[in-house]
């Protein structure tokens, strides 16, 4: 069968993160996308090559399968060939600042004169309006200004730059993964394209579940340590006696009274009530000393067929050779220019009818430009005057 989405083709101009994960998701499931891209406007994720024969490792993950086309979007010549693409590439994914696209003439408007049914998706950090939309940022302050960071961190303490980009990738690029499905239904139900304004902090101050509820409904304020969620309870880190640390989420009356039970302690810690902050504090205390009492792999025997919600803080090393991702088949070899093959994490997404697709690693800036200037009835001689004259960039493989 065919991959679920093999009907979609995107148009990306989209660098860095956010927008390349978007359209990398999009892209194992079937969609054809082809990047615009420019030196002008270099990715930092096309990292120094490790030796002549390797992908530049973040770049060749996070664009695998899509095609490349070079075009210096600032002539006029360039602009033709997006118009031209835009009738057969029918959603666009952008990650401009607001207004850049409309100065290209490539925003919605111009674009959807070629194509009426375009879907067209602007990503940025707080959208097309408001009065931080022409701001700078980065997925560390989508986190501060939704209010998360705040109560996301110890008493008394800074907050944790976190390892991986929740703004970035939960709050940008799956929203426009989201966004562009849901028009893409909506078109087919009534042969209607449209524009999508994804903001990056928009997606993160939605994800205030529990903690917006509360002030809305009660004018409270979540602060650090203070919620079920956020150090205010057993929900937690503790450290072992040889100085592993361990994940406790115990939350649920059963998983709790597992807890307690394998952990021998008193079943009267069974009557602590999530809501009692000061015993929830007392009974944090007791847990932080029994766990320093054994060792990690004493405590792996003892929650081994416990279903307490107990687990160990992996090192990164550890969570690549976890039997676990082995057996979900999250790894996978995908092919390069070179004739070999790169080993990268798999797309999350398993269906019963049809597999994800893993047709290359990301490519050289403008290494297909040819190939699709000729898809678009372009001859060799015209191309090659479109080079000279700096409107487009080829980049072939030795």
């Amino acid at each position: 069968m065919p991959a679920p989405l093999s009907s979609l083709k995107i148009l990306d101009f989209s660098t860095l993160l956010p927008g390349p994960f978007a359209s990398k998701t999009l892209a194992d499931l079937g969609a054809d996308v082809l990047r615009v891209e420019t030196s002008s406007r270099p990715d930092i994720t096309r990292s120094p090559k490790t030796n002549e024969k390797s992908s530049m490792n973040a770049h060749a993950s996070l664009n695998r399968s899509k095609h490349s086309i070079g075009l210096n979007l600032k002539h006029p010549e360039a602009v033709k060939i997006v118009n031209k693409l835009v009738k057969k590439y029918d959603i666009v994914l952008e990650q401009f600042r607001p207004g850049v696209m409309k100065r290209l003439g490539l925003d919605y408007k111009k674009l959807r004169i070629q194509n009426p049914s375009l879907i067209f998706c602007s990503l940025t950090g707080y959208g097309q309006t408001g009065a931080y939309r022409y701001r700078a940022g980065h997925d560390l302050n989508y986190m501060s200004i939704s209010g998360i960071s705040n109560y996301s961190r110890r008493k008394n303490e800074l907050p944790v730059p976190l390892g991986v980009q929740i703004a970035d990738v939960a709050g940008g690029s799956y929203h426009v993964v989201i966004g562009i499905l849901s028009a893409v239904i909506h078109r087919q139900l009534t042969g209607e394209g449209q524009a999508i304004d994804i903001s990056m902090t928009d997606a993160m101050f939605s994800m205030n579940i529990f903690e917006s509820d509360n002030w809305l409904v009660n004018g409270v304020g979540a602060e650090p340590e203070s919620t079920f969620l956020n150090g205010g309870t057993l929900y937690d880190y503790y450290k072992t006696k040889d100085g592993r640390i361990v994940s406790v989420s115990s939350l649920e009356p059963h998983f709790f009274a597992l807890l307690i039970k394998a952990m021998e302690l008193p079943e009267t810690l069974l009557e602590i009530s999530l809501s009692d902050q000061k015993s929830q504090k007392i009974l944090k205390k007791i847990l932080k000393k029994r766990f320093l009492e054994l060792s990690w792999p004493e405590w792996e025997v003892i929650f081994a067929d416990c279903d307490a919600c107990v687990e160990l803080v992996l090192e990164f090393s550890e969570a690549m050779e976890h039997q676990q991702f082995k057996d979900r088949e999250m790894f996978v070899d995908v092919p390069d220019s070179y004739g070999v093959t790169q080993r990268q994490i798999a797309s999350p997404f398993k269906f019963s009818s049809c597999k994800a697709v893993y047709r290359h690693v990301g490519v050289e800036l403008g290494e297909q430009t040819e190939m699709v200037l000729k898809g678009e009835g372009y001859s060799q001689k015209k191309i090659n005057e479109l080079i000279k004259a700096g409107v487009c960039e080829v980049n072939k493989h030795e």
